[in-house]
């Protein structure tokens, strides 16, 4: 089991880090539009390019963003009626929701894969023809690190459940 601690640790360490990267897109992005936003409404000459570029810093800040919020418990959940179920049934359907989100996931980060490597994997954006395959592996990274993170909840609550 000192295997599976290590492992758990190692996940929620990566997930922070990847998450710091995200964390310092926001900065640009908010640069970006405040220039673009004064260039449109004082000179009537926006940033070319503003919009594209901000659409690719914002999938970069979600997708890497993702398994923090999970590692954090950040992800919204209606408990009106499961905090009233006796603490058993919570863990157990807290396994089976769980076990639904992985699945989710790894179609996600399948999908991903999928349309990252298949035919379009050489199409560049419209206006400053910047390639999206990397934006498009995002979506599997992102999915990956969500997937582990959603694995490190899974085996807590099972060992919450063999506690019992």
């Amino acid at each position: 089991m000192e295997w599976l601690a290590k492992a758990q640790k190692w996940t929620q360490r990566l997930t922070f880090y990847v998450s710091a990267v995200s964390m310092f897109m926001l900065v640009p992005m908010m640069l970006l539009t405040t220039a673009d936003v004064i260039g449109r409404a004082f000179f009537a000459r926006p940033v070319p390019g503003a919009v594209e570029l901000s659409q690719y810093m914002l999938a970069v800040v979600i997708l890497l963003g993702l398994a923090y919020t999970q590692q954090v418990n950040g992800h919204p959940k209606v408990t009106l009626v499961v905090s009233r179920l006796p603490s058993l049934v919570q863990r157990i359907l807290e396994i089976i929701i769980t076990m639904l989100g992985l699945f989710i996931v790894f179609i996600l980060l399948w999908q991903g894969w999928v349309l990252a490597t298949g035919r379009f994997s050489t199409t560049v954006s419209d206006l400053l023809r910047i390639p999206q395959l990397p934006f498009r592996l995002l979506v599997s990274f992102g999915g990956g690190l969500l997937f582990l993170e959603l694995l490190v909840d899974l085996s807590s609550t099972v060992g919450k459940l063999l506690k019992r």
